[in-house]
């Protein structure tokens, strides 16, 4: 079958290339750690690069920044020209920064002092995998279950499709809660990661495994399945070579829709406290920061992961649609 995605769907697969690439080389692109603070920098903007001295062309350089407050007691960074700071490219592993004691800051600084720049793409990698990885064990339970239960019917069905139904009638949010309010307090952050990664799936696993299992009852009844059976091929590998096949293209279509779910899942949980927990970077507890209207007013830098989060759910429910018309048999027959 010859798949057709448009330009649109092929665009926002290469924003999200560029997006995972970016959080895969973290360590090479961003300036700092994701944990360098410096408070003496705390809602610092983002740090201007000069290119000229004294109307001479120079090598890009940044000015120091100086602390003061206002009558009104707000922080006011004040550009120090008696401070150049030469901007290096390839050195101690890093594609650019500033030596010490100088501070370069592309898109600003957070609260402590953190570059936000380098936060974004270090908590990258835990908002664009949490959605992959959710997801990956979604498909594989949804698969299996709804291939079993459309495969066999009778009260196989019944009771795996009444399993499905109690985790779809709990609304999702307050399951994710109750499921994160049993997670150990003391969890450190690689166990807090794979439990939201387990919360996620068990989520959202039942829907996709009642399309599966619809699908798997058209699919029983079609010959090929018939001549297997027949021919003495036992259930378990109809079930998997013959049936779950058929079920792919559809099921990846409608799991690139999910992704973007549970990049704003991931959110949510650590907005408000319960999911990736501080000094660890994700999209979600970054924008912590922006809870308060003051810190937007004074430095509106700090809603620049939502921004990502935007651009990284409008691509992924754009691929899913350009992915869902592609296998559509009417569309094909269109094109």
């Amino acid at each position: 079958m010859k798949i057709k995605i448009n330009r649109t769907g092929l665009l926002c697969f290469w924003v999200l290339m560029v997006l995972y690439g970016l959080a895969i080389f973290a360590d090479f692109i961003c300036p700092y750690a994701y944990q360098d603070e410096n408070r003496d920098f705390s809602y610092c903007p983002p740090t201007a690069v000069e290119f000229q001295d004294q109307g001479r062309w120079v090598r890009p350089f940044v000015y120091g920044r100086a602390l003061t407050f206002n009558a009104i007691h707000r922080r006011v960074y004040v550009i120090d020209h008696t401070q150049k700071y030469p901007l290096h490219f390839l050195k101690g592993g890093r594609l650019f920064g500033v030596d010490a004691p100088g501070r370069f800051y592309l898109w600003g600084a957070d609260a402590r002092g953190r570059d936000l720049f380098s936060r974004i793409w270090y908590g990258a990698r835990i908002s664009l995998s949490i959605g992959l990885l959710g997801v990956g064990i979604s498909f594989i339970l949804g698969l299996l279950i709804g291939g079993i239960a459309g495969y066999y019917g009778g009260w196989v069905d019944n009771i795996l499709m009444r399993v499905c139904e109690m985790f779809m009638m709990i609304p999702g949010f307050y399951l994710m809660l109750a499921l994160r309010a049993a997670v150990p307090e003391n969890f450190n952050s690689v166990q807090v990661y794979i439990s939201v990664v387990v919360i996620l799936s068990l989520i959202g696993w039942a829907s996709l495994a009642r399309i599966i299992r619809g699908m798997a009852l058209s699919l029983r009844e079609r010959d090929f399945v018939l001549a297997a059976k027949t021919l003495g091929v036992p259930d378990i590998v109809i079930i998997f070579k013959h049936i779950l096949p058929q079920t792919i293209s559809f099921s990846c279509a409608t799991l690139m829709l999910t992704v973007s779910s549970y990049i704003l899942a991931e959110a949510g949980l650590s907005v408000v406290g319960l999911g990736i927990q501080d000094p660890i970077p994700s999209w979600g507890n970054l924008l912590s920061d922006a809870m308060g209207i003051v810190p937007v007013i004074f430095a509106p830098w700090i809603l620049l992961p939502g921004l990502f989060i935007f651009i990284a759910v409008v691509c992924f429910n754009v691929i899913g649609d350009s992915l869902r018309d592609a296998f559509d048999p009417m569309f094909n027959e269109k094109g």
